[in-house]
């Protein structure tokens, strides 16, 4: 099986095969994708997927109601946790991101239904040939960025944001020769998010 040349190992194969690019719509698990690229920066994702169960364990399975009301105590305990990344600046930002996630599902109804919009409901498809053709961000992380920033978000630089687009399947980035490329385009369905309220 053909794949993209960065899922070296078994688990970023796993991955690979079963996630990335994949079009999200579960709010908890946009959620945690916006911790863990967050936590991703200036390291590998290797790192943090190595992290993840640990992450999950702490951090109540990404439940962005709990997250946000997480004490000063309970800081300090992820910051002596030796199963994450332990910055600081990116646990307190995991735990504002939380209420700012919040702030978004009671203004949109979802955070889905925020996130999608960007993409008028429907992942963007890419048709790049190398590794070395995909970008690090665009007009469109831009644009996600500047938004969640303004909204009280942050580790969501345009890079990162990027990162959790691809993520997330808002944008499909497998190279055209991965047999995932086609997979991933043909079981996406479009989901035009409704706005409530």
């Amino acid at each position: 099986m053909k794949r993209c040349p960065w899922a070296k190992d078994d688990l970023m194969a796993r991955y690979h095969d079963t996630e990335w690019g994949v079009p999200l719509h579960d709010d908890q698990r946009l959620f945690e994708f916006i911790v863990l690229d967050g936590a991703q920066a200036g390291l590998s994702w290797s790192t943090i997927l190595k992290k993840r169960d640990a992450y999950r364990a702490a951090f109540d399975d990404f439940d962005p109601a709990k997250v946000a009301r997480y004490s000063a105590r309970k800081l300090e305990a992820l910051l002596a946790n030796p199963g994450i990344v332990r910055n600081r600046l990116k646990i307190v930002a995991a735990v504002s991101n939380a209420q700012a996630f919040l702030s978004v599902q009671k203004e949109f109804g979802s955070f889905d239904a925020y996130v999608w919009r960007f993409v008028d409901g429907r992942p963007i498809v890419n048709r790049w040939r190398r590794l070395a053709d995909l970008p690090a961000r665009t007009p469109l992380s831009d644009a996600v960025s500047k938004d969640l920033k303004q909204r009280g978000f942050s580790f969501v630089g345009s890079t990162i944001c990027y990162a959790f687009l691809q993520a997330a399947g808002l944008v499909n980035d497998h190279l055209v020769t991965c047999c995932r490329h086609a997979e991933v385009q043909t079981a996406a369905v479009a989901h035009v998010p409704r706005r409530r309220g």
